[in-house]
């Protein structure tokens, strides 16, 4: 029996000057759960990813954030959602502190509330002496983990990540996973891009693999990769690359172009 769906997507279309970017798109997203968005460049990841946080206007179709319309109740679906793109912007200028101050002021959060659970997720990113600097002193992989921790500081019911893992060292790649595990088991969905598959195999609860826009299957990296076990090898990987491949030889339909 599944968790209550916390993303829902119906139909979700998005076209850009009459070429459609991503095809009608149906799948949901449940609390507690960890979902991997597979696809190469340009597969449609981001521009989904967009869509459902409320910063890309779909074409036609809609998305549910706890049944709130990203239409029809943007503000009660934002309120609910946090989005990291790939290269997150932060302000240069203001502290590590100063920069999560900002984000709580914005959620208007308890600051008795905010303050104990900011200083948890900067001890958890080794960011506690770092939080008084400057963030433009700060390599890539810490201007990552500041700005997850301001994407979680008001602990969203969902989270949007963009190739999140992009610019991490192995420890602090590993101490993402460990974040992102600790924040399903909360209660959160967590949905994040990523062409890192050994990373998906090891961390989603289930995976969408997308190309050219189209969604091409849903599943468990388990159970994908046993139904594709005679044709593929015995990773998702080999799962990933023979879907896709497929797929640009029959194109969308099944008919070879």
């Amino acid at each position: 029996m599944h968790d209550s769906t916390a993303v829902e997507v119906n139909q979700l279309t998005k076209q850009f000057k009459g070429a459609t970017a991503v095809h009608p798109l149906n799948f949901e997203v449940h609390a507690h759960e960890i979902f991997g968005f597979l696809g190469p460049n340009g597969a449609g990841k981001t521009t989904t990813m967009r869509m459902l946080a409320g910063l890309l206007e779909p074409s036609s179709g809609d998305g549910y954030i706890h049944g709130k319309s990203i239409k029809n109740h943007p503000l009660e679906a934002k309120q609910q959602l946090a989005y990291l793109p790939d290269k997150p912007d932060i302000y240069p200028k203001l502290t590590g502190w100063e920069f999560l101050q900002f984000i709580a002021s914005v959620f208007k959060l308890d600051k008795n509330i905010w303050i104990e659970h900011a200083k948890r997720l900067l001890h958890r990113f080794d960011l506690t002496e770092s939080a008084g600097r400057l963030m433009e002193t700060y390599s890539h992989g810490m201007k990552q983990k500041i700005a997850l921790t301001g994407a979680l500081i008001h602990q969203p019911s969902v989270i949007f990540l963009d190739e999140p893992t992009v610019g991490l060292d192995p420890k602090s790649s590993r101490d993402l996973r460990a974040i992102l595990r600790e924040t399903a088991a909360d209660g959160t969905a967590v949905f994040f891009s990523t062409h890192m598959l050994d990373v998906a195999d090891q961390l989603c609860d289930r995976v969408g693999i997308i190309h050219r826009g189209r969604l091409l299957q849903t599943g468990t990296p388990e159970a994908l990769k046993q139904e594709h076990a005679s044709h593929a090898g015995g990773s998702l990987e080999d799962v990933f690359l023979r879907m896709t491949e497929q797929h640009e030889t029959e194109g969308p339909e099944g008919e070879v172009p």
